[in-house]
């Protein structure tokens, strides 16, 4: 009786999707939800804070990484125990990544929802003449009359 019960949970539950991978070229400002496979031009370690004394207190680690793929390059902000992935050359996934505006341009990031994983070296050569990191955008309110 118990085996029937947990096929019928295993029935309703929804399967996971396939994943769609994005190219960095159609990245836009106040997206999510992007998985992208890139490759890691540099990583430069922006703020590190912490080394307490106490143990519930973690310390604190930023790295700006550019990373690319065929299509073009954007900033990473990679935090805390993604900076040790973050390695130039090394070709990684980001899931579930989002863009967040850091002073008029945009920058890529993974949350706590999203994950980075270290994948087989990629056949791609980064373009890195095309960075939307330095393209600034402006918000503008529209009054409608």
């Amino acid at each position: 009786m118990a085996t029937e019960h947990s096929n019928a949970a295993t029935a309703t539950k929804p399967g996971l999707r396939k994943p769609v991978f994005t190219k960095v070229d159609q990245l836009k400002p106040g997206t999510t939800g992007h998985t992208l496979i890139v490759k890691v031009l540099s990583s430069n370690l922006v703020l590190q804070k912490g080394r307490s004394v106490s143990q519930h207190l973690r310390q604190t680690r930023i790295a700006e990484c550019l990373i690319g793929d065929e299509t073009g390059s954007i900033l990473f902000t990679a935090r805390n125990d993604q900076v040790d992935l973050m390695k130039p050359d090394v070709t990684v996934i980001l899931r579930n990544a989002k863009i967040d505006m850091f002073k008029g341009s945009m920058r890529l990031a993974v949350d706590k929802w999203g994950r980075v994983e270290v994948t087989e070296p990629a056949k791609f050569v980064v373009k890195e003449d095309n960075n939307l990191s330095l393209v600034e955008y402006e918000l503008v309110n529209v009054v409608e009359e």
